[in-house]
Formats: structure tokens, C-alpha cells, sequence
């Protein structure tokens, strides 16, 4: 970082810096542990033999402390990817289940955004559709921080919810549907050769209310690369030029990530034409009504709190789904 020309390149040097801050948050976390034992060996004899309260206090709060550090980093091992230690890009779609389901889209919009903002990641809305009535029927999202990636990978798959729905007159219980994909932030240099041939570009009015610009012009742009049937799109820029610029970065880690998972014959994204955003392809349920309960049916764990998961809060799942992969179950 101080050699000569360092900060010549914004962009590379940015990466370089959150790559040093990436490896010293390792190296912090294992001086940590290795102090908090050392800690434990003089205090913790001491304090049996002395019966200081206080003392065994101290020990026992160092020791809560440490397990939650080697938690932490036991669960960073878990995320040795090509990509996850990176950002992400989060595409939420609205499937079965009419109105509710564009609702419920615009939830798992909000919890994912809470979810980050709890992280002290940033967000931006890069493009979404909204539904006539309410809801919206699909958005992107841009998640920077790191291994925002590694964590949100563990969250793609279509999302079911079961409520009383509050657009039917007669008060009937409603199930929706909702998928997640999400994709790797790329470099500008990464190895993906892309043929204009293979390419359906569009351009369209940006959706959202009210008069602002975006709104006025044909700015946003659709991109859709025709061997994969793959689609990205963004009207997060005034630019036409620059929403199309960012709309092929999003197409590279698209086509990233499904040479990856080809290579190592994981399933495909549940937006190919095996996938319906409907029944039985849930990974997970949120059922509000008539009982409580969010259950994850990959691993089997589930949460009473339903409140806390909409707000942001499925670290637990995450954490459960890692460690369930890891284990080659």
C-alpha cells in the first residue's frame, strides 16, 4: 500500500484493501484465542484455588468469549470457495401464489436488506418490477461486504410462505411462493468471453412512482444471453450506457457461477427449465399461520420465531446450512 502508484487505480487498490482487512481479521480472531488461553492457564488455577468468585466470573465470560470467536472462524473454514469471499448479487423473484406471492417478494426483499444492513454490509437496488396491486414481481440487489457471497449462497432456492392472506375478502389461508438466486461480485478481468451474437439486449422505461428521471427515459437495460436463457438487468444508473456496463458484469458472474456449478455438478439454478418457483421445490418454509414456524427442509432446522427471521435474522440457518454441506450429507 505505500509503494509508489499504489492508488493510481482506484478500483484494484479498493480490493487490495479490503483484502488486507479480510486477512487481518483472521489473524486478529486466532491472537484473540491464543491470548484467551493463556489467560485461562494463569487465571483459571488461580482462581480455584484462591475461590475468587470474581476470578472463576472472569474465566468463565474469557471462555464464552473464545467460543464464539472459534465459532465464528470455524465457520469462516467453511467458506473456501472461488467467490465467497466476495459480494453478491441477490435476484428475488415472485412465483406461485398470485398478489401474495409478489408480497411476499417484496418481504424477502426487506428481510435480505435488513440481513445486510445487520452485518454492516452496503445495499444497492439495482432494478425491480413492481406488481399492479402490490408487491413487487421481481428485484436485484447488490450486497457488498465481505463473504457476503459465501453467506447468501447458502439462501438461494425458492422460499415458501403460508399466512392468512391480507388480500382475500374471506379471510383464507394463502401459500406463496418466492425464489432467490444469487450471484458472485466479478472483476472487469474475469475469464468469460461473451459473443455479441449470443446476446438479446432491450432497453425499457425504468419502473418505480414517480417523476424522476429513471422514470422519463428508456435508461434501463435487459440483458439476455441466449445459449443459457440467462437474464440480468438494471435501471439503477441514469445512464443507459452505464446500466448496460453493469448489467454485463452481472451477466459474467452469471455465467461464472453456472460454469462453476457444471464443474462441480451441483444443481443448476432453480431458474432453468427444470425449476418451477412453486410446490415442492422449496427449501424453506415460513408458516405464520395456524402455528409459528420456519423451517429450513434441507437440514431439517427450524425457528418459532417467525417476527425475527422476517427481520433479518436467519444467521442460524445459514450456519446450519454450511455445516450440513460440509458434512457431505
Amino acid at each position: 500500500m505505500a509503494s509508489e502508484g499504489f492508488w493510481d487505480d482506484p478500483e484494484r487498490a479498493k480490493v487490495k484493501v479490503s483484502n488486507l482487512k479480510e486477512s487481518k481479521s483472521i489473524v486478529d480472531t486466532l491472537d484473540v484465542l491464543a491470548k484467551g488461553i493463556d489467560d485461562v492457564d494463569v487465571l483459571g488455577p488461580l482462581a480455584d484455588e484462591t475461590g475468587d468468585r470474581e476470578g472463576q466470573a472472569e474465566v468463565l465470560r474469557i471462555v464464552a468469549e473464545m467460543r464464539q470467536n472459534f465459532a465464528d472462524l470455524e465457520l469462516r473454514t467453511l467458506l473456501s470457495g472461488p467467490f465467497d469471499a466476495g459480494g453478491a448479487v441477490v435476484t428475488i423473484q415472485s412465483g406461485a401464489g398470485g398478489t401474495d406471492a409478489s408480497d411476499w417478494a417484496m418481504m424477502l426483499l426487506r428481510l435480505y436488506s435488513r440481513w445486510a444492513e445487520n452485518h454492516g454490509f452496503s445495499t444497492e437496488l439495482l432494478e425491480v418490477s413492481e406488481h399492479e396491486e402490490a408487491g413487487i414481481k421481481h428485484a436485484t440487489l447488490q450486497v457488498t461486504g465481505a463473504y457476503a457471497y459465501g453467506y447468501l449462497s447458502a439462501e438461494r432456492g425458492v422460499h415458501r410462505l403460508v399466512r392468512i392472506s391480507p388480500f382475500d375478502a374471506q379471510g383464507r389461508r394463502q401459500t406463496s411462493f418466492a425464489a432467490l438466486d444469487v450471484m458472485p461480485e466479478v472483476e472487469e478481468d474475469v475469464d468469460i468471453e461473451i459473443n455479441d451474437k449470443d446476446l438479446r439486449i432491450d432497453t425499457y422505461r425504468a419502473g418505480g412512482k414517480g417523476g424522476q428521471h429513471v422514470n422519463k427515459t428508456e435508461s434501463a437495460v435487459r440483458i439476455t444471453h441466449l445459449p443459457t436463457n440467462s437474464v440480468v438487468q438494471c435501471q439503477s444508473e441514469r445512464s443507459q450506457f452505464k446500466n448496460k456496463d453493469r448489467a454485463m458484469k452481472m451477466l459474467k458472474a452469471k455465467l461464472l457461477q453456472l460454469r462453476e456449478e457444471a464443474r462441480n455438478k451441483e444443481t443448476q439454478s432453480m431458474y432453468d427449465s427444470k425449476g418451477e418457483i412453486a410446490w415442492g421445490s422449496q427449501i424453506r418454509s415460513y408458516v405464520l399461520a395456524p402455528y409459528t414456524l420456519v423451517k429450513d427442509h434441507r437440514t431439517n432446522f427450524d425457528v418459532g420465531n417467525v417476527q425475527a427471521v422476517l427481520d433479518g435474522d436467519v444467521d442460524p440457518f445459514i450456519q446450519a446450512y454450511l455445516k450440513h454441506k460440509a458434512s457431505g450429507k
